[in-house]
């Protein structure tokens, strides 16, 4: 049998290692995903793939059993179980009814006006990725029994721990449980639940049905896209069939008051409700499918109409339900395609199982397994001579989106009156259909959003739906997607009705909590935002989590690095910005190395009384508990160290967030709306490492407009610009931090600020580069400086009192030299000069520098430039006026090649 990821397995050289089950659970697909190129495929899941809905059913529930057996009856029953969107709704659901008495809750998408916002949190390699949580009780969250967080798959873990963590801060508990259909972690993550449970002082486990790893090669990323981009163009479509019939609408009678799925929350008592109301909701759809699952008739009708189909496009409007034959299979099943395992056994429901262990779902086999013909038990084995048995018509139910549980209940419901059921969803995400049996997604249906979503209109999915030998297929939305946009000539009741004779639509009530506005919302009002709580170390930077929140989203899994030379002729020719791409990161030589080390050990003491001054001074006039909001990178390392000088002299425990600014875009405004969400944005103090000519402080002063309360004053380590009134000294003196690049700042990359990475409602980006854990001195350039923390204290009070009877008036004198220099020179472009040793130090490590220029008698802080400039062939320009140790200027109008002020080349160097 062919297994579902060798197409790209092939193709990409990636491997699946783990269980020998693995195989049946997950095929490989690659995904319209810059953040990721694979996609594991669950065949238990339905989402992707049509499957037996008690086999989805019976995988979570078998989890939910063993959840219950690890915390015991008493612990089960105080435990909450909480979902993500869109893919997990329905497992997380089905393992909630395996615990047997657990509220359920799951992320949602969709903002639901008056209701009450009790978090949020961001999914890195996902399509879209703002989770809501919006429990109808803000007490379902708040209680201190177990939470059991379900994910399909638990492979970094970040999202799943930042969940954690954003709940934890506001509602401490001892014990949560991770619960996946796999756990396919690296090995450089496997320790990072257990380094995360100390932290937090919390125990976590995890239950998954299977384990393993994706090994994946060097440029898998590139491979993907270029895989994407080539067979995109040749998306496999069935050609479909003139619809014979008008889809036909069925009443349900869904019971009043009972929620549609986990969005706001579900209970025990809901769950035996709907336990109650199942089997006569199924009986209407079975009427309006054609009756009972063996009715006479139904091979010759359908044969005759198939023969006779024609092209055509969907009826509009529906139609009641009318009497009507069953289908025979003219279309090749999956099971036909390669991939089948051996057929599982019918799972029954959970109060027919009460108390009974259950197999594991890997132990069930795969999606394929389902595909297996089956005999039905009041059958005969054999039939009698003579006679033909009858197919029974193969039917699909089609959830919409996070609506996965109600239409999976209704599907095991058809299942269990004796129908030939498979079940899936569609979906927001993009993924490539390539029509090959050794790939796991073999179609797609394309069709317009048609929920009104709140990120705007776009396309949605429906995979291995056409050509997969439908007869009939039952469509659940609720009445929030009931819109035009469904029943338009390109909307889905119309693409399902070329491609499968029968379809069904199935409306269920969208609930909508009650909301009395003399209620008291009980949650916490930072909570109110939907935007993620920040990243933190280990699992984000090398810093430890209480140094610094990261208030970005983490896109270490994109590949954003660019050769400098490409970089800066995109740059200059207007192609790209600066922020939509990394620069490689400089790997320093060995004598590199040794200047730094020296610089750090000559330059401790100068720069820990610079950290002691900024931060007595922000302490005198700012606030007397700032929340110290550094801008990513350079201010980071400052950041951290002032907040551990107000820890080591005054004993305070100062917040420390680090945020984005880009020069031209401005600084991330989600970034301060979770600050104003969170804290007073009077206490915000932004913090930067130093100024050159001042333009992110111009910058920072411009973009502060819009948001009422904070102040645009940066307080900076080094100011010889006089930009700032707030900083440790004017003096241009070296910084270490700025010698080098991710490597001193807690693995993290410069952000990043691309649209389609960076959308309306997300933080910009960065990478954390865990690679270079072993060249990290991160942690060590700050233990450096704050050990000189009490020789300088003595000088910090004399500095300080100095500054505060000092006029602090900025001068800008920095960008009036920056000004002349590049009218000077022929550069005309003050954004093309670097002054400082900070930003000269950038230029050689990012851009491609032409020449710099260094201050006569500068030369104890200039080493580590001289040597980078020797080694990249840049030459250093002595002069005797300059404000500054020295100026870097980037080659002006460069293209490849160019090393003259006219962007002609000149000399190779």
């Amino acid at each position: 049998m062919v297994w579902t990821g060798t197409w790209v397995a092939e193709r990409l050289g990636v491997e699946l290692i783990g269980d020998e089950e693995l195989p049946a659970l997950l095929g490989l697909a690659l995904r319209r995903n810059p953040k990721r190129a694979h996609l594991l495929v669950s065949s238990v899941l339905g989402k992707h793939v049509p499957q037996r809905p008690a086999v989805v059913y019976g995988s979570g529930l078998a989890l939910g059993r063993r959840v219950r057996e690890l915390l015991g009856g008493e612990e089960a029953a105080r435990s909450v179980v909480l979902g993500y969107a869109e893919t997990a709704t329905a497992l997380g659901h089905a393992v909630a009814d395996g615990l047997g008495l657990a509220p359920y809750l799951h992320s949602t998408r969709r903002p639901v006006a008056g209701v009450a916002r009790a978090g949020g949190f961001e999914e890195s390699h996902s399509h879209a990725t703002s989770h809501l949580l919006l429990p109808e009780d803000p007490k379902l969250l708040a209680g201190d029994g177990p939470l059991v967080l379900v994910d399909d798959e638990f492979s970094t873990g970040n999202t799943v721990l930042n969940t954690i963590r954003a709940l934890h801060e506001r509602y401490p508990r001892d014990r949560y449980v991770v619960v996946a259909l796999v756990d396919m972690r690296s090995a450089a993550d496997l320790g990072r639940l257990d380094a995360f449970a100390t932290e937090i002082g919390a125990r976590v486990d995890l239950i998954a049905g299977a384990a393993g790893t994706v090994r994946l090669p060097d440029g898998v990323l590139e491979k993907g896209q270029a895989l994407v981009a080539e067979h995109e163009r040749a998306t496999p479509v069935p050609h479909p069939r003139a619809p014979r019939e008008a889809p036909v609408r069925v009443e349900l009678d869904w019971p009043a008051g009972l929620p549609d799925g986990g969005r706001h929350g579900f209970t025990p008592d809901h769950r035996d409700h709907l336990e109650e109301a199942l089997p006569g909701m199924a009986g209407k759809l079975a009427e309006a499918l054609g009756g009972r699952p063996d009715a006479p008739g139904q091979a010759e009708e359908t044969t005759a109409a198939r023969g006779g189909a024609e092209q055509g496009g969907a009826e509009q409007g529906l139609q009641r339900p009318a009497e009507r034959g069953g289908a025979e299979q003219g279309l090749q099943r999956p099971a036909a395609r390669g991939g089948a395992q051996q057929p599982e056994q019918p799972l029954n429901r959970p109060a027919e199982q009460a108390g009974q262990a259950s197999a594991r779902p890997a132990a069930q086999g795969g999606a394929q397994a389902a595909e297996q013909p089956e005999q039905a038990p009041d059958r005969p084995a054999t039939p009698p001579a003579g006679l033909r048995p009858r197919p029974r018509p193969r039917i699909l139910v089609l959830g919409f989106e996070e609506l996965m549980y109600a239409p999976l209940r209704l599907g095991t419901a058809l299942e269990d009156a004796g129908h030939d059921v498979r079940y899936s969803t569609t979906t927001r995400s993009p993924v490539l259909a390539v029509d090959d049996p050794g790939y796991a997604i073999r179609t797609r249906l394309v069709f317009p959003a048609h929920d009104d979503p709140a990120d705007g209109p776009g396309e949605r999915y429906a995979y291995n739906v056409a050509g997969a030998g439908f007869d009939a297929v039952v469509l659940v939305v609720d009445s929030a997607a009931d819109t035009p946009a469904l029943h338009a000539p390109d909307g889905l009741l119309a693409q399902l009705a070329a491609h499968i004779p029968r379809v069904v639509l199935a409306v269920i009530p969208s609930y909508t909590p009650t909301v009395n506005p003399t209620d008291s919302v009980t949650e916490a009002p930072e909570r109110s935002s939907m935007l993620p709580e920040p990243l933190r170390g280990p699992a984000f930077s090398s810093y430890a989590p209480e140094e610094v929140g990261w208030l970005l989203q983490d896109l270490s899994d994109v590949e954003l690095e660019a050769p400098t030379e490409e970089r800066e002729e995109a740059i200059q020719s207007g192609g790209a910005h600066y922020a939509e791409s990394l620069p490689v990161e400089y790997q320093p030589s060995e004598r590199y190395q040794e200047l730094f080390q020296a610089a750090l050990e000559s330059s401790a003491a100068r720069m820990a009384r610079a950290v002691g001054t900024v931060t007595e001074t922000v302490l005198a006039e700012r606030s007397a508990r700032p929340v110290l909001v550094s801008l990513a990178r350079a201010g980071t390392p400052v950041g951290v160290l002032m907040r551990r000088w107000a820890q080591a002299r005054h004993g305070l425990d100062l917040p420390h967030y680090a945020v984005s600014i880009v020069r031209g875009r401005g600084i991330d405004a989600n970034a301060l709306r979770w600050l104003a969400a969170h804290h007073d944005p009077a206490d915000v103090v932004f913090v930067d490492g130093w100024t050159g000519k001042g333009a992110i402080t111009r910058e920072l002063a411009e973009a502060i407009k819009e948001f009422e309360g904070f102040d645009p004053e940066i307080a900076v380590l080094a100011d010889p610009g006089s930009c700032v009134r707030t900083y440790g000294t004017r003096e241009d003196f070296l910084i270490p931090s700025a010698c080098l690049n991710s490597t001193v700042s807690g693995l993290i990359s410069r952000t990043v600020l691309r649209s389609d990475l960076v959308g309306p409602n997300d933080f910009h980006g960065a990478k954390f580069y865990r690679e270079l854990a072993g060249a990290d001195v991160s942690v060590a350039f700050l233990d450096a400086v704050a050990a000189r923390f009490d020789e300088v204290a003595a000088s910090v009070d004399t500095d300080v009192k100095e500054l505060l009877a000092t006029d602090r008036t900025p001068t800008w004198e920095g960008w009036a030299a920056v000004e002349r220099i590049s009218e000077e020179y022929g550069i005309h472009d003050v954004n093309l000069v670097k002054p400082g040793v900070g930003e000269t130090t950038r230029v050689l490590l990012r851009r491609v520098p032409w020449k710099i220029l260094a201050k006569r008698g500068a030369e104890a802080d200039l080493a580590h430039v001289r040597l980078l400039a020797e080694q990249r062939g840049v030459p250093v320009e002595v002069v005797d006026e300059l404000p500054y140790s020295c100026v870097g200027l980037i080659h002006p109008q460069y293209t490849r090649g160019a090393t003259g002020a006219d962007g002609k080349a000149v000399v190779s160097q």
